[in-house]
């Protein structure tokens, strides 16, 4: 591939991302810029890629510019690589921008360019794409061609599943999917916490969690059954595992977590209210 991709941001998740980009279009077409010059340059280096002078070289070079910053900085962003994103409107050789910035729509991306007819891809991925085991919904823009979007898929695919959906349900993955490692990790280190109230060293009861957690959305995934029929299948009458979700469910755990993805949804919509 000849396909250059340049990233603005260098924090975690666009180096995952560019991590497993590398391994598709090659270490040379792609390149960096940050304002924390230190950082950008040891990402770079790390992975081989460039760096480049600005924004506005990373929006002139790359066919694909992501946006890997805050929500809260994108305007700035934005209103700095505006005039470069024009120039290239105008010459018929557009670049796809990729947000990934919880709460910009489309159409609000849009109108901090001044440009209603850029091609714009959101996407939420998420920290296991670190790994290439995270999860990226996506959802493009109509003026994103289509042989383009394919390949933003196969690149993205190097870093976890790829899954194209409405742009109106990006909000709810963001809740889900894109918050829910955390949920997730302070799952593991209680479990681990109740292997130690019970006895067991530190770092065989957070390898057993670590491995509990892993083995158990394996089961989900791998064999398509309800995670209310897996969970009955390990419940016996008058048993341990009955005991114990009887205690989960006297602290509300469901209703907790639920509650917990909801709260980082409606943050998500917040974050996509103009100040």
């Amino acid at each position: 591939m000849n396909t250059i991709i340049a990233c603005i941001g260098s924090g975690n998740m666009g180096a995952a991302l560019m991590k497993g980009a590398a391994g598709i279009i090659g270490r040379g077409h792609i390149g960096f810029t940050d304002t924390d010059a230190t950082k950008v340059q040891a990402v770079a280096a790390g992975l081989g890629a460039s760096v480049y002078a600005s924004n506005t070289e990373a929006v002139t070079q790359g066919d694909f510019v992501f946006l890997a910053v805050k929500p809260q900085v994108l305007k700035t962003v934005l209103e700095e690589i505006a005039p470069a994103v024009q120039k290239r409107l105008d010459t018929g050789k557009p670049t796809v921008l990729v947000s990934m910035a919880a709460g910009w729509s489309i159409a609000r991306i849009r109108t901090a360019l001044g440009s209603p007819s850029q091609p714009i891809v959101r996407i939420m991925p998420n920290t296991p794409a670190l790994i290439s085991q995270g999860v990226i919904a996506l959802t493009a823009s109509p003026e994103v061609p289509k042989e383009q979007a394919t390949e933003l898929q196969k690149i993205l695919a190097a870093a976890g599943l790829v899954d194209p959906v409405d742009e109106g349900y990006l909000d709810a993955v963001t809740g889900l999917s894109g918050s829910g490692p955390a949920f997730v990790y302070l799952f593991i280190e209680a479990l681990a916490d109740g292997g130690v109230r019970s006895g067991l060293p530190r770092d065989k009861a957070l390898r057993y969690a670590a491995q509990t957690v892993l083995g158990a959305a394996a089961m989900v995934k791998e064999t398509g059954k309800h995670p209310g029929e897996l969970k009955d299948m390990v419940s016996s009458p008058a048993g341990t595992t009955i005991a114990g979700v009887a205690a989960l469910e006297s602290g509300a755990f469901r209703g907790t977590v639920m509650a917990a993805v909801d709260a980082a949804y409606r943050r998500s919509k917040e974050l996509g209210v103009p100040v």
